[in-house]
């Protein structure tokens, strides 16, 4: 088993990182999952959160608006929404987001699925809100 794997982020807009690393933490749907050399193949629903890429230079880490992580024994792809560096993703657009997501779980019929899937999604986007000023 090799020591290492291939991580690669990708937005819409560009490539964010492409670089071997000892692990990565990905915010997934069912909850934070640590990808390592050899891991299952398993491919996640994205939550937005903050993925944390560990290489021999230390920690890189990214704050990501939803998507899809592919992982496999040698490799990680992450698929973003949205995605930028830590430091440089913006505070005023999480906020817009958070805004938004309160507006569309209010017009949902209460007790629905669909209102609680808002309200899911609305926890994530005041949790990244609490990352971004951190």
């Amino acid at each position: 088993m090799a020591d290492s794997l291939t991580f690669d982020l990708v937005s819409p807009a560009r490539k964010l990182a492409s670089f071997p690393v000892s692990q990565v933490v990905i915010p997934s749907a069912a909850g934070d999952m640590t990808a390592m050399p050899g891991h299952a193949p398993t491919v996640a629903t994205l939550r937005p959160g903050l993925v944390r890429a560990f290489s021999a230079e230390g920690e890189k880490a990214y704050l990501v608006i939803g998507g899809f992580a592919e992982i496999s024994g040698d490799s990680v792809t992450v698929l973003a929404e949205e995605a930028e560096p830590r430091e440089g993703f913006d505070a005023a657009r999480v906020a817009d987001l958070v805004a938004k997501q309160e507006k569309l779980a209010a017009s949902l019929e209460d007790g629905s699925d669909a209102r609680r899937a808002a309200e899911a999604r609305l926890n994530d986007l005041r949790n990244l809100e609490i990352l971004v000023r951190a």
